[in-house]
């Protein structure tokens, strides 16, 4: 058996600490079809059928960013230099989330420098979902990629997921060998368990930045959430809509610099506010279906 699961309308665990280089196997169906959508988990490191280095649909990669000085001028330059290599057309779509340090003169020069380069800011910081929510909003690509600005991610990753964009409607990023704290580690895996428990959402890592998305899909659901609740949001409301997706494995790099916010006890009790307050109106009346304005 390989730890990549192919399944169809029900839901498949990959196995752990099988070698990835194993072939991929059909499991067996048990009963009839359900109303989850189907998706298809590679295995961490798991390479794709096809490598093929060219996307021929338009992207937009969405950045949001909040006092990142010391990763945003490296992090838009490497994302832009790939993607001239692979794209015929994508756009940088960075959210200036109320930094209070250089983010946003260094945003302002880039774009002088890189017409690719659209910086959007909030006079004020709102949080990582509504960053996410005017990118979202501001996103006019075909595809639309969201990745952290902070370096823990290498945009060199989405070939990975090139074989997989025609066939289903988003591919889901899961950390390889997440490089955090120990008591992150543990959050997110309570985290993680508390969703599931509340949203019936099962997936290998609900947080995970670095997911890409049919932008006419994005646009198609009303994001409610501001915060750190955002990803599981995004993810009950595109399964509860019926479409489909893809989890991949992807590198998770050492921080290079600045402050990580997700372990802020502020952040956190407005995470789980969110999910309790949403996510039990959304269990009960439903889900709304056209994008919000951030």
């Amino acid at each position: 058996m390989s730890d990549t699961t192919i399944g169809t309308g029900q839901r498949q665990e990959p196995l752990e600490g099988v070698p990835h280089s194993m072939p991929i196997t059909q499991p067996e169906q048990e009963g009839g079809a359900s109303d989850v959508p189907s998706f298809v988990e590679a295995g961490a490191g798991a390479q794709p059928v096809s490598m093929n280095p060219l996307l021929t649909m338009s992207l937009s990669v969405v950045l949001p960013a909040y006092n990142e000085e010391y990763t945003i001028e490296e992090t838009v330059r490497h994302v832009s230099s790939v993607l001239q290599q692979w794209a015929r057309e994508f756009e940088i779509v960075v959210v200036n989330d109320g930094s209070q340090d250089q983010t946003g003169s260094i945003l302002a020069q880039l774009a002088q420098e890189d017409t690719h380069l659209n910086a959007v800011t909030h006079p004020v910081n709102r949080g990582y979902g509504a960053a996410l929510v005017s990118g979202f909003a501001a996103a006019s690509k075909e595809l639309t990629l969201f990745m952290d600005s902070d370096g823990q991610f290498d945009i060199e990753d989405l070939q990975l997921f090139f074989p997989y964009i025609d066939q289903y409607d988003a591919v889901l990023g899961y950390r390889i060998e997440r490089q955090d704290t120990a008591l992150r580690k543990l959050n997110a895996w309570g985290w993680k368990l508390v969703v599931r428990l509340i949203l019936g959402v099962n997936v290998r890592d609900i947080d995970c930045a670095f997911k890409l998305y049919k932008t006419r899909y994005i646009h198609q659901i009303t994001l409610e959430t501001r915060g750190a609740m955002i990803n599981a949001e995004m993810l009950y409301k595109f399964e509860h809509l019926g479409h489909t997706w893809q989890q991949v494995g992807v590198h998770h790099l050492p921080r290079r610099g600045g402050k990580a916010t997700g372990a802020n006890i502020k952040v956190i009790l407005k995470a789980f506010k969110e999910l309790f307050v949403y996510g039990l109106r959304w269990r009960f009346q439903g889900v709304a279906g056209e994008i919000s304005n951030p």
